[in-house]
């Protein structure tokens, strides 16, 4: 229904002939999942929209805006040369603050914009060789996909995340990121929890083999309780501005599926 291909149902023994070290009573198996070195394909795509004509302007932050009446947008624009900027088209893919910057839009309906939800993930490293050779999914949790394994490209194993809610703050309404008070440090107390989820599929965990890896936030729509929601494209279909498309609740899948998305905003303003 979705269009991947080649899945695969196993059963628990089909499951250890492929990763001896996997307690599962069944899986279902993606030869073509992997990784990939997600800067190199932003700088990838940096090269090519710039060769197009495209410019990157960093430390300038958007702070608001208004729809005009001929339907562009007047932007207010921050930074060290502080701007108003007119723009034909505009595509919100700020992340964590972009309900923020959408609710400051003059004439961008706030009904259509969702809540922002903040859930923070931490990662934890493994000490030493790890003895998977394939990306590990257990059964996911209600808030996200369970504590996974992943390699990096140098074969090193981390998993996470896991899911702490963050209490609703002020700072949700910041539309620069540096404003939104959030602590990336990861707690090591954690650890445990870790260790204690790990075994669940890889008894074999050795004690105290976890590092602090890192932390990230993921930008829901959704708060704790309620099921998770797809992602959000919010485009004249939805909110009657012509020249505005809005990408809300965009998790780490996002980055996996970035041309996807691109084709489903260039659909929307069409």
């Amino acid at each position: 229904a979705n269009g991947v291909q080649g899945l695969q149902l196993l059963d628990g023994a089909q499951a250890r002939a492929m990763e001896p070290a996997l307690r599962a009573v069944a899986a279902l198996y993606s030869p073509y999942t992997g990784i990939v070195d997600s800067h190199g394909l932003m700088t990838a795509l940096l090269g090519q929209a710039q060769a197009h004509g495209a410019q990157l302007a960093v430390y300038s932050p958007v702070l608001g805006g208004e729809v005009l009446g001929d339907g562009s947008l007047l932007l207010e624009v921050g930074g060290d040369e502080p701007m108003r900027l007119r723009a034909r088209t505009v595509v919100n893919a700020a992340g964590l603050t972009a309900p923020a910057l959408a609710r400051r839009i003059r004439g961008l309906p706030v009904s259509t914009v969702p809540p922002a939800h903040f859930c923070k993930g931490h990662y934890f490293s493994l000490q030493g060789r790890s003895p998977f050779a394939r990306l590990v999914y257990p059964v996911h949790t209600s808030a996200g996909l369970g504590t996974h394994l992943t390699l990096d490209l140098a074969g090193q194993a981390r998993f996470g995340p896991d899911v702490e809610w963050l209490a609703a703050q002020a700072a949700a309404d910041a539309v620069v990121p540096d404003d939104l008070g959030v602590d990336y440090r990861v707690d090591n107390s954690r650890a445990e929890v870790f260790e204690r989820d790990i075994r669940r599929y890889w008894p074999g965990l050795p004690a105290g083999a976890l590092l602090p890896a890192y932390s990230g936030i993921r930008p829901k729509t959704v708060g704790p309780g309620v099921p998770a929601a797809d992602f959000c494209i919010s485009g004249p279909a939805q909110h009657g501005v012509a020249s505005w498309v809005g990408l809300y609740g965009i998790e780490s899948p996002g980055l996996t599926s970035c041309l996807p998305l691109a084709d489903a905003v260039l659909e929307a303003l069409a």
